[in-house]
């Protein structure tokens, strides 16, 4: 990269120049771009940035650039850079929106279908991975009573309480469909309960009963050899209509939204603004659903199970090779967000063959970049690395028992270019097992985990597989390090350790050590070495642990160390936990960055991705400079306007400089009110 004199200036040139952005946003901690092409982009020179935190390519040429709490700043310096201002757009005299346009359609050219196909497969199922991470959970009890012996799911009578417990999961997965309609609607813009509706007209009983040759006259069932299935046919205003339960599927659903959406967003272009709380439902319903039941829903039936019987084919024919690809291509699908169509057929092999092939070979992956995150956890604790040490052991900790791989690849693998290599090898090995062994089944969704090892069969098979892909990964990474020479002796050197000084130590290391013994001799309070500090909540609400907030930059701990806040109140208040001077508060309202008087710098983010909402609903108490005493409000929040629009509640709470602090512990759980210790941090 070309020498600039200013960070704005090299961020900007690794993005490819003012002439490869099409959008450019930032939220409180991040850099959002929307590029033509994100390809240009070198991930490694940009994490090299002065100020740069870290760097998440994800799909659909969109990249995030972690800046913390320094964002607004950085974002303000690029707009105003020259290149910025003398752009195409603003020599032609185009307002903003028509140069986005015009960049958006040069971007995507012929790709663009296949951009706006993963996003919207992604979008589609990626706020399902709470609820299907608590099923899985659950799932994973019964498999291990049954497999101790204690109860028989497959008996034909079972007592009540078994019944009941088999509810509680099931209604995830029979209700999917409705879930993922309702998701993939807001992803076009559309009413989301529109397009519930119309799946929903396809699983009540009325239409469940169709089937039932004792209650529907006009209704004739065949099997189907190939498939093993009997397929019923009922006569419905002269036509054939195939019936099905579309219980647990997703094809329909994402097939069906996909049509209703410019049906829909045409209906609000004919229909007068008075009328179209009516009448574009009204015709949304007597044109999607019969559609939908005649023809939208057996092709997403039979797509699915065309997919799962060739998958099923190629597993049964070659496992060795099906068991060793799905590893090894995993740990490129996720980071990009493209793992989501694989998720999608595993839940379609469940409902049409009644099994999934997938999710065993899946394993190996998880648990060799489990493995990879356990071995930077024993060298960050060997090294006395403590903020590595904290990331680490919260990645590994979601992914060992939530089955998770976010944290670890965003906080971790992908900020380090030697682990994705030897981490294949533990992926390969624990393929390899799988493969030898004849395939591995799973009966259910369930996510990898420790805890749904009994989920698997045969069980055996699976765990020495995935102990194979673990120690692997772990024992390669510990022995060469998971950093280069440089950065690991910047690591040591940050951790206090001893490094002799080199040869290539250049001035500028020099003058930045010196900057910081210069600081340490006279440290704010919280910053004494040993001081303890408890920092309060600063809203009422109940504590999450970090690891599970639903954004891996926040979960990873790429930002800083601290807890999520669901928030309780139908208004939610937020205020300054201790004295200080307000460093971020952007016009959304959405994130305040605090430096208190103590030397604690902290982050407080409402919501997630709330910067989206552009203010609405949040009233903003304080600007940019201003000084804060314990317990001034920052922001009063409106909830449902949040929750209309569709974005997690969920506040984190960070420590935006945990590289000087020892430790930073949560010391609060369950239920929190403002002025209750939430944190202890040791300097």
């Amino acid at each position: 990269m070309a020498t600039t004199t200013s960070a704005p200036e090299a961020i900007l040139e690794a993005v490819g120049g003012p002439e490869n952005i099409v959008n450019l946003t930032h939220c409180a901690t991040r850099l959002r771009f929307e590029l033509q092409d994100a390809s240009v982009v070198d991930k490694a020179t940009v994490e090299k940035i002065p100020g740069v935190m870290g760097a998440v390519p994800q799909a659909g040429d969109r990249y995030q650039i972690i800046i913390g709490g320094a964002v607004q700043g950085v974002y303000d310096e690029i707009m105003n850079l020259p290149a910025m201002k003398g752009g195409a757009g603003a020599r032609s005299g185009q307002s903003n929106a028509d140069v986005k346009a015009a960049a958006r359609a040069k971007a995507r050219g012929k790709n663009a279908f296949v951009d706006a196909f993963f996003e919207y497969l992604s979008d589609s199922f990626r706020p399902l991975l709470p609820v299907l991470l608590g099923t899985s959970l659950i799932i994973a009890g019964e498999a291990m009573a049954e497999a101790f012996g204690l109860i028989d799911t497959r008996a034909d009578v079972k007592p009540a309480w078994l019944v009941f417990v088999d509810a509680m999961y099931r209604s995830v997965f029979y209700f999917l469909p409705i879930m993922v309609a309702y998701n993939a609607s807001k992803k076009l813009r559309i009413d989301p309960w529109v397009g519930t509706a119309v799946m929903a007209a396809l699983i009540t009983p009325n239409f469940i009963d169709m089937s039932d040759l004792t209650k529907t006259a006009d209704v004739v069932c065949t099997h189907n050899d190939v498939l093993d299935r009997d397929f019923c046919t009922a006569t419905v205003f002269g036509l054939p209509m195939q019936l099905n339960d579309y219980g647990g599927q997703v094809f329909t659903p994402l097939i069906m939204v996909a049509l209703l959406a410019p049906l829909y967003k045409g209906l609000t272009r004919i229909i007068s603004p008075n009328l179209q709380m009516v009448f574009v439902p009204f015709l949304s319903f007597v044109i999607m659903m019969p559609v939908t039941a005649f023809l939208l829903g057996p092709i997403g039936v039979w797509l699915g199970t065309a997919l799962g019987t060739g998958l099923a084919w190629l597993n049964n024919t070659a496992p060795i090779i099906f068991a060793i690809i799905i590893p090894l291509l995993y740990p490129f699908l996720v980071p990009l967000g493209l793992h989501w169509p694989l998720n999608a057929l595993m839940l379609a092999n469940i409902d049409s063959l009644g099994y999934d092939f997938i999710q065993g070979p899946m394993g190996a992956w998880n648990f060799a970049c489990f493995g990879a995150t356990a071995a930077v956890l024993a060298i960050s604790i060997r090294d006395r690395d403590n903020e590595m040490r904290q990331t680490s052991f919260g990645a590994l900790v979601a992914g060992l028992f939530g089955g998770i791989s976010e944290p670890s690849l965003y906080g971790i693998h992908l900020r380090f270019k030697r682990i994705y290599p030897r981490m294949l090898v533990g992926c390969a090995v624990g393929g390899l097992i799988v493969g030898l062994g004849g395939g591995v089944d799973a009966r259910t969704f369930a996510f990898t985990s420790l805890l749904t090892i009994p989920v698997f069969s045969p069980m055996a098979l699976y765990a020495i597989a995935i102990a194979a892909a673990f120690f692997t990964s772990f024992i390669i990474l510990f022995i060469s390090d998971y950093r280069t020479a440089e950065e690991k002796a910047e690591a040591l050197a940050a951790a206090g350790g001893a490094v002799e000084a080199s040869p290539e130590e250049t001035a500028a290391d020099l003058a930045l050590e010196e900057a910081a013994k210069a600081q340490a001799e006279q440290p704010k309070p919280a910053l004494v070495e040993g001081t303890v500090t408890e920092l309060v909540s600063p809203l009422q609400g109940t504590v999450v642990p970090l690891s599970e907030v639903a954004d891996p930059v926040f979960s990873g701990g790429a930002v800083g160390q601290g807890v999520g806040i669901e928030p309780s109140d139908r208004q939610i208040v937020v205020t300054a936990p201790a004295a200080g001077t307000v460093v971020v508060a952007p016009d959304s309202g959405h994130a305040y960055g605090i430096n208190l008087d103590s030397g604690i710098e902290l982050l407080i983010h409402v919501g997630l991705d709330t910067v989206e909402m552009e203010g609405k609903g949040f009233e903003v108490l304080v600007k940019q400079g201003d000084r804060v005493e314990a317990g001034q409000e920052l922001v009063r929040v409106d909830r449902v306007a949040v929750e209309q629009a569709g974005h997690p509640l969920t506040t984190p709470v960070l420590i935006t400089n945990t590289a000087a602090f020892a430790s930073v512990e949560a010391i609060a759980s369950g239920e929190v009110a403002p002025g209750d210790p939430l944190l202890r941090l040791t300097a």
